[in-house]
């Protein structure tokens, strides 16, 4: 009787093992100890990672510690792409100077996950370079520029969009 009951409890761990593998595939995230989340699913972070120096504020889906490294993790919803947007590399790479700029850690790399109508999903592997650091660097100091100007046009034609712009009190072409 004893041995049935070790057999089962050595049963139950490896199915909840396959389990929580299974779990951590879909959701993009590479092998090691989950230090920040910013979803639900698994812990709540509530604090945004912050650089006084760049004035960039940001929230990584997850950070994944791997040894000595800290790895971001964008997930996103939908199709996967062949390749991954440029606008989520940039926002990756975002994620990677603020972990290097408020954590100490530089990463060699960060990961976009896209979820897929499928639970299959697919996960790019983004390399934090100097010159993507340099490139991300330029397009903060560009976003600056442009929000200090007084005549922004619109840049779309969603009232939606209008309503939650962070322009919209700059915009001289609002929808409504």
């Amino acid at each position: 009787m004893l041995a049935y009951l070790a057999l089962l409890v050595f049963l139950t761990g490896i199915i909840l093992l396959w389990r929580a593998n299974q779990s951590r595939k879909t959701s993009g995230l590479p092998a090691g100890r989950l230090v920040y989340s910013d979803t639900s699913r698994w812990l709540n972070q509530e604090e945004p990672l912050y650089d006084p120096v760049t004035a960039l504020t940001g929230k990584p889906d997850y950070l994944i510690r791997d040894g000595s490294q800290i790895i971001p993790v964008e997930v996103k919803t939908g199709r996967p792409p062949r390749t991954p947007y440029e606008t989520h590399i940039y926002q990756l790479a975002a994620y990677c100077l603020l972990v290097e700029r408020v954590l100490g850690v530089r990463p060699s790399y960060g990961l976009l996950h896209y979820t897929g109508e499928s639970r299959a999903g697919r996960s790019f592997r983004v390399e934090y370079t100097h010159q993507m650091e340099q490139d991300v660097t330029r397009l903060l100091t560009e976003i600056r520029q442009q929000a200090k100007r007084q005549d922004l046009p619109r840049s779309h034609q969603s009232v939606g969009r209008c309503r939650a712009c962070g322009f919209r009190e700059l915009c001289n072409e609002k929808l409504e």
